[in-house]
């Protein structure tokens, strides 16, 4: 049955079946069923971020080709019907700063926050191929709307690493962002003389700016 697209298999021994079929006789859950029955089924929590955020708010006009999402339980790629995800997994303390909404079917969806979807643009720049264009989209978040800084700034500290933080704060310094709140990133950084490059997909040559040790080699 679900071969013929009567039913969805999400793993062994659990489908979603529709209550009634459509027209045609095809059936599909729509991704955000399938993602919420797959993390519950196995007791975990998720948020779609990357690329599927990138696009939800308006960073990336690209629509992706599957959901990607942090969770606590899975990772790997799954399919489910027609949905695809790339399911990563975090440990429970980097899931959090959300936004939800409910479907008109009754699913609560979890995304990263649009403060939270920057921060990991830069973080998971690797995964999600985001650097250096993530440095624009928080220029102009910064512009369009003056809660954005401290937005970022929070989700920095408490989601990020090192490396992020230097990048953002440096970045948040350039942009004119009040001295106080660039400095409260500054203090989470431990002592180092390590150097890492703002763009890390380039050559690391260029102005070493030594406050945050990042050298500007864009």
């Amino acid at each position: 049955m679900s071969r013929r697209g009567l039913i969805a298999r999400v793993r062994r021994g659990l489908y979603l079946v529709p209550s009634r079929l459509p027209p045609g006789g095809k059936w599909g859950p729509s991704e955000y069923l399938a993602l919420e029955t797959l993390i519950k089924d196995r007791k975990g929590r998720y948020q779609i971020c990357g690329p599927s955020a990138f696009q939800r708010y308006g960073f990336d006009e690209q629509v992706p080709n599957r959901i990607y999402a942090y969770n606590d339980v899975i990772s790997g790629q799954r399919k489910i019907g027609s949905a695809t995800f790339t399911l990563i997994k975090v440990d429970q303390s980097r899931l959090g700063d959300i936004d939800t909404f409910t479907t008109p079917d009754g699913i609560k969806v979890a995304y990263s926050s649009r403060a939270r979807t920057l921060v990991d643009a830069v973080y998971d720049w690797s995964r999600f191929g985001s650097l250096p264009r993530a440095y624009n989209w928080i220029r102009n978040e910064l512009a369009r709307d003056s809660g954005a800084a401290e937005a970022i700034a929070m989700a920095a500290i408490r989601y990020s690493n090192t490396s992020t933080l230097r990048r953002i704060g440096k970045l948040l310094e350039m942009e004119g962002v009040a001295e106080s709140l660039v400095s409260k990133i500054e203090r989470e950084l431990p002592k180092t003389s390590a150097e890492i490059p703002w763009c890390p997909t380039h050559a690391k040559r260029g102005t070493v700016h030594r406050r945050w040790g990042v050298v500007f080699n864009a």
